[in-house]
């Protein structure tokens, strides 16, 4: 018998710290597993492990908290089938649901029931594989693309496909620089926050600036926010 539930690494309540949602409170819900490895990959804690949690020991636990925003997040939340019969639970229960995701997997079965953030990865992140692109166009207005900068290249890339037009037109674009925690095996060149800035504003690129506010408030290698 198919198990109905998840396997769950985390579940918490924090700051939202990235996207245009930046600074409001949250449930997390990280799932376990992930099928590519990121350089610069702050949960790795994520890859394997975990609790399995019926739906209703899931709903138990986020119900100890007054928030309507729910973020499925990873590792990568949609490689267990279980993740959209729960987005719909979700929803029935009132639930605003985001997901952030790679790309790679589809998105079709929920994009109509969430809200996206896809991270289309670079070339520093060493997935750049390019299977986002048959994700596009199941995005839809609300939904967000996110890019991890690593490098200068990194940014050069990832210009490039914003000029090139081809990411729809009703999603906002996420310029984010690579923040590392102490000690991670991360084998990027890097690039600051600033030259980021910079950079965007001297392209007059039609993108949003993003710093992992989380990170900034609790520090880099703090995990579960």
């Amino acid at each position: 018998m198919a198990f109905d539930g998840l396997l769950i690494t985390e579940i918490f309540y924090s700051l939202q710290g990235e996207t245009s949602l930046s600074g409001v409170p949250f449930i997390f819900i990280r799932l376990t597993g992930c099928n590519l490895r990121c350089t610069y990959c702050d949960s790795a804690y994520s890859f394997k492990g975990g609790r399995r949690m019926s739906f209703d020991e899931i709903f138990s636990e986020i119900a100890k908290y007054p928030v309507g925003h729910v973020l499925l997040t990873g590792g990568e939340p949609l490689i267990q089938r279980p993740t959209i019969a729960f987005i719909h639970e979700l929803k029935k229960r009132g639930h605003s649901v985001s997901i952030e995701t790679h790309g790679e997997v589809s998105i079709e079965a929920a994009s109509p029931h969430a809200r996206i953030v896809m991270d289309i990865k670079t070339p520093g992140s060493k997935m750049n594989r390019g299977n986002f692109e048959k994700n596009l166009k199941f995005l839809k207005a609300g939904d967000e693309i996110k890019f991890v900068i690593t490098s200068p290249e990194d940014y050069e890339w990832a210009r490039n496909i914003v000029r090139s037009k081809t990411l729809p037109a009703s999603c906002e674009i996420l310029f984010s620089p690579a923040l590392i925690a102490q000690g991670s095996p991360g084998t990027f060149t890097g690039i600051s926050p600033r030259e980021l800035a910079e950079r965007m504003l001297e392209d007059q690129l039609p993108v949003r600036f993003q710093y992992q506010l989380h990170k900034l408030l609790w520090g880099a290698d703090t995990k579960g926010v």
